[in-house]
């Protein structure tokens, strides 16, 4: 179904009440029930997931990782198969398919993969603070796909098949602009009529609407060696290039678009007594749109094409890797909602956008509406202190479960 379909289709359900203006939205009572009864088993499924190293690239973490929610998918009755990375990624994605009797296609993603090298587990040991759970990728995004599993898992135990299909992507190389799976979220997202991307959740009770895309501007400067004591004026000093186009790279950001351009790696020589001759600059990138990024690449040109230092080269490249994901009218008639569903807690959902990205980027681009951010809410992402907060567990997964039951049974009518 097109995304301008499913747009009205909701748009018109969102307008017409399901009950009497008077009376208060409460929540299906079985189904919560349902929810609160998996907390237990997705509390050890969390910390199984955390305790495991699966940075980018770590096939066999990332495996590890994998099983761990196959087999918790599995038992919900969810055929699943792994689909290898594309090169040059690694470790194998998971596509975990349950199928109903109802009309609705709808597509779930959450990754495997996180920022941390192998062995910072044993470095930051996961633990409890009340009820957040500390770890390397606890929020970012081991935690992603225990909404999933528990709001599957409620549905089984009510006996809820209503859906037509429901598959759960667990991605093994999202940290890296998802390299081995971005034609497969594309394909998958396509053939859905609603996406569901489980990074976690914005607190306090936010999703996620629109996000940046990001790119990585690169320098790479070429000088000349010479003895830095016996005859430097010989040399071509890529180190003062590479540093002044550091710092020229503030003026390429736009505060009034949003665009940032941030410097995160500057390297350059390895030998004290060396002029050295080749250097390194790398900069993140992030725009709401595809315009700004062709702007920050041809201002970098015209840096790259005027050296400060004669006999210096420098060659300069832009390498997009999430598209940019503005607002969508489909997307935001889906907030609006889950905004209804969500209320039937007592609770106010409200929407916002970030600038990182994430697997939403490349499923919006398909056309059909996309909404991120529905996984249990959390904090400090890449460094030891990323979290996630278990006690948002149950308003997500009813959150969830309750779209995936809206539109599942038909979302010519959600």
């Amino acid at each position: 179904m097109s995304g301008r379909g499913l747009l009205g289709l909701m748009t018109a359900a969102v307008l017409a009440p399901a009950s009497h203006a008077s009376d208060p939205p409460h929540p299906d009572a079985r189904l919560l029930g349902a929810i609160k009864a998996c907390g237990e088993p997705e509390r050890r499924l969390l910390e199984r997931a955390v305790a495991t190293d699966s940075g980018t690239g770590d096939a066999a973490g990332l495996d590890a990782v994998g099983a761990l929610y196959a087999g918790a998918l599995q038992a919900l009755g969810a055929d699943v198969k792994p689909v290898s990375s594309a090169p040059p990624a690694v470790g194998d994605n998971r596509i975990a398919t349950l199928t109903g009797t109802g009309k609705g296609r709808i597509l779930l993603i959450a990754h495997l993969d996180t920022v941390f090298s192998t062995g910072e587990v044993s470095k930051h040991p996961p633990h409890w603070e009340g009820e957040h759970y500390v770890g390397p990728g606890a929020g970012d995004d081991k935690s992603g796909g225990v909404p999933a599993v528990c709001a599957l898992s409620a549905l089984k135990a009510i006996g809820y098949r209503d859906f037509g299909r429901i598959d759960v992507l667990l991605n093994a190389s999202e940290e890296t602009g998802s390299q081995g799976s971005r034609d497969l979220i594309g394909r998958m997202a396509a053939d859905s009529d609603l996406v569901i991307n489980l990074e976690r959740g914005v607190p306090s009770d936010q999703v996620l609407v629109a996000r940046k895309g990001a790119a990585t501007l690169i320098f790479e400067v070429t000088g000349r060696a010479a003895h830095s004591g016996l005859e430097p004026e010989k040399g071509r000093n890529a180190a003062l290039e590479a540093a002044r186009l550091a710092l020229a790279l503030g003026a390429l950001a736009d505060p009034a678009k949003q665009t940032t351009v941030v410097v995160d790696i500057l390297s350059s020589g390895d030998k004290i007594n060396v002029v050295p001759a080749r250097g390194l600059v790398k900069a993140d990138v992030r725009a709401f749109s595809a315009a700004e990024f062709d702007r920050v690449e041809q201002a970098a040109a015209g840096l790259a094409a005027h050296p400060s230092l004669e006999g210096v080269s420098v060659v300069s490249r832009l390498e997009r890797h999430f598209p940019p994901w503005p607002p969508a009218p489909g997307s935001e008639a889906v907030i609006a909602r889950a905004r209804q569903l969500y209320a039937e807690l007592g609770r106010r959902l409200t929407e916002t956008a970030v600038g990182s990205s994430s697997d939403a980027n490349y499923a919006a681009l398909t056309g059909t509406p996309t909404v991120d951010g529905f996984g249990m809410e959390g904090g400090g992402a890449h460094t030891p202190l990323d979290y996630a907060d278990f006690a948002t567990l149950t308003p997500r997964a009813y959150l969830l479960a309750r779209l995936l039951m809206v539109v599942g049974h038909d979302p010519k009518s959600p």
